[in-house]
């Protein structure tokens, strides 16, 4: 089994977008779901927890307590794409580095190579347009960040976000 690439992995419903939240939780920052309920969540107990993982009903309030939780924004994520709309984190306009630079053209290099697979019969759709998805986000991420360069901003992200 393949490891998941969480930064560009969209959930096909909100029940697997939740799982998918639990799941990096627990690989990134050790955490189950007993302690994402009650430490995270502000619950007594995971069944709650459990029960909206079941039925893909989780509220509204607890959406971003879950997210930040798991360092992934899989649920909004999920919501962005069931709508037909990109997620692009906001561009602080910073200098790139020769990393991004690589990271944008790995991302590209895949989804050419997606596309390929597609048309060849050797992908599903599904996964083709999760990685043309990517591309797409990561080029919007480097344009806003080009716009931005004049009026940099403070990057106030978690210092664990990837």
């Amino acid at each position: 089994m393949t490891r998941r690439n969480w930064k560009s992995w969209v959930p096909r419903s909100p029940a697997e977008a939740m799982e998918g939240c639990a799941q990096r939780a627990l690989d990134k920052y050790n955490r189950g779901i007993e302690r994402l309920a009650c430490d995270h969540l502000g619950q007594h107990n995971a069944s709650s927890l459990y029960k909206w993982m079941g039925n893909g009903r989780l509220p509204l309030t607890l959406i971003l307590p879950l997210e930040r939780a798991c360092g992934v924004p899989l649920i909004t994520r999920y919501l962005a794409a069931a709508h037909g709309k990109l997620l692009v984190d906001i561009p602080t306009g910073r200098k790139c580095q020769a990393q991004d630079v690589q990271q944008l053209q790995t991302v590209l290099n895949n989804a050419v190579g997606a596309l390929l697979a597609f048309s060849d019969g050797k992908q599903s759709a599904g996964q083709t347009l999760d990685e043309v998805r990517a591309g797409i986000e990561t080029l919007a991420w480097h344009h806003g960040n080009i716009q931005q360069h004049d009026h940099p901003q403070l990057e106030l992200g978690d210092p664990d976000d990837e």
